[in-house]
């Protein structure tokens, strides 16, 4: 069971969205290491395989994705990370705007933790950021991968 300081990897193309979940979690400072941003699933999928390969006690201890990504998709980057021995350990929880059934089904056939929806509003969106972090961050407890 792992404490402490965790790194996270945050898969997000909008940068506001990415702005706003940044410094959400970065309220709980004692509690992250450092949050990785990429821009879309192929640089997420690159960062891990790279990680994995030459530092895998370098990596990151949640994974927060969004579906609509360029060059690979969320859903891709979700059945990659769960079909892998080591990246398959690693919690992702799914944050995208996509309300629909489809996606949600797709998402946690696929391995996915959790599957939380960004509200439009700025301060739903704040309040849904503190509350993952507060979660994931704070109470829950991460295995190595």
């Amino acid at each position: 069971m792992r404490r402490g300081r965790q790194s996270i990897l945050l898969v997000e193309d909008d940068i506001a969205h990415a702005e706003i979940t940044q410094r959400n979690l970065e309220e709980f400072g004692e509690h992250v290491r450092e949050v990785i941003h990429v821009l879309d699933g192929q640089a997420a999928l690159d960062y891990l395989y790279a990680t994995e390969r030459d530092k895998p006690n370098a990596l990151p201890n949640l994974i927060l994705l969004d579906l609509r990504l360029p060059r690979v998709s969320g859903l891709e980057v979700l059945r990659a990370v769960k079909s892998s021995v080591r990246l398959g350990r690693i919690p992702v929880v799914v944050l995208t705007t996509s309300d629909a059934d489809a996606d949600l089904r797709g998402a946690y056939d696929s391995g996915a933790s959790a599957y939380l929806v960004k509200p439009a509003m700025y301060d739903e969106f704040r309040e849904l950021t503190r509350a993952l972090g507060k979660f994931w961050l704070q109470t829950n407890r991460y295995a190595d991968a």
